[in-house]
């Protein structure tokens, strides 16, 4: 809450007399005081004895929400309004103990597996706090998650990737069941290791037929049931090629796809290669439910949509392509990433790099 009018020149004496007992240095203690007055004077000033975490989130987040995409900024603040703000925004920010912040993620921890997070973002705000002087010490710094029983169980972690032989099983039975859009998008998702994302936002314009490429440089994202186009990272941009018989799949949808509509119209001119009947993006949960029901409904080996990434980087590997070449073609940040998936690839490389040494050892 501001300073009323006719209380500003008392409280802005108050205040100069504090900043310059805190500020030995007389010119960075007129600048400090004129910018509080400047402040009083626009009603926007809050004591920092005062503030509350609700206030100090406004002004951070007015400032760190400039650095972030759109996708993300929706993500930080559902995760704000659900788990932080419910239990801190009416409190003072200088009020705020260690204990209390143990005691919330202690609670938050046993709804949701994802606490660690809510406590990374929590602290920004208490750490932009102490650098604003609102408060002394981050109490959010030394909290400690909790872990439930299921941390210290050794299980075997479930494979999220087909096999080879899966694969075929798998387009045996879209070949004849699923319709050609969607036997287009599995396709893709499968032979190119794209994100879901980045094939939803797929242009015609993005593929080149006569090089066998697809430059990748965007991402869908849907925000109150709006689809927003937005540049990938600098990391995950890259062109990709692709082999003929994905081509010639590519070919014959796009004709297909510019086919009169049932409502008796025609789209000449079609921007994105997978859409809607009115020629939108599709949904951004619609590859989801579409696999998950194809394979409950075939019993095949249950993994998500991006088990299909692994499962593309997995045949990579088992065809004899590097760490580097996966990395480059999946877009990852850094190597670690790819390395993590290649611990997890087919038991056919397991199985081979035993032959291998078998087939060169034989004595008998």
């Amino acid at each position: 809450m501001g300073i009323s009018h006719k209380n500003k020149r008392p409280h802005f004496q108050k205040i100069q007399r504090e900043i310059e007992t805190r500020i030995p240095n007389k010119k960075a203690a007129q600048l400090a005081a004129a910018k509080v007055e400047q402040e009083i004077s626009n009603s926007t000033f809050i004591p920092n004895n005062s503030a509350t975490f609700k206030q100090v989130f406004d002004n951070w987040w007015a400032s760190h929400s400039k650095t972030l995409k759109p996708s993300t900024q929706y993500s930080l603040e559902s995760k704000f309004n659900k788990h932080i703000l419910p239990r801190f925004a009416h409190l003072k920010i200088q009020d705020i103990s260690k204990e209390y912040c143990q005691k919330m993620i202690d609670e938050i921890a046993e709804q949701i597996d994802s606490v660690n997070d809510v406590k990374i973002q929590a602290n920004q705000v208490f750490k932009y706090a102490v650098r604003m002087d609102y408060i002394a010490k981050n109490p959010m710094e030394h909290v400690i998650i909790p872990k439930n029983e299921a941390d210290f169980l050794v299980e075997e972690p479930k494979r999220n990737f087909w096999t080879k032989q899966e694969i075929k099983n798998f387009f045996n039975l879209a070949r004849i069941t699923l319709d050609h859009q969607d036997y287009v998008m599995f396709h893709l998702l499968i032979y190119t290791g794209m994100r879901k994302g980045e094939l939803l936002s797929l242009e015609w314009e993005d593929i080149d037929f006569d090089e066998c490429t697809i430059f990748i440089s965007k991402t869908l994202f849907f925000k109150d049931g709006k689809e927003i186009i937005q540049k990938v990272k600098t990391y995950q941009a890259r062109t990709i090629h692709i082999d003929t018989k994905t081509i010639q799949i590519l070919k014959k949808w796009r004709i297909q796809q510019r086919e009169t509509t049932p409502e008796g119209k025609r789209y000449p001119s079609i921007k994105n290669v997978l859409t809607r009947e009115d020629k939108r993006p599709l949904r951004l949960a619609y590859p989801n439910d579409k696999f998950d029901s194809f394979i409950k409904t075939h019993n095949l080996h249950p993994i998500t949509i991006h088990g299909l990434r692994h499962t593309h980087a997995s045949i990579l590997f088992e065809a004899g392509a590097t760490v580097k070449e996966v990395q480059a073609r999946l877009g990852h940040r850094d190597i670690k990433t790819t390395m993590d998936i290649y611990t997890h690839v087919t038991r056919t490389v397991k199985e081979r790099t035993a032959d291998l040494f078998h087939s060169y050892i034989d004595l008998s």
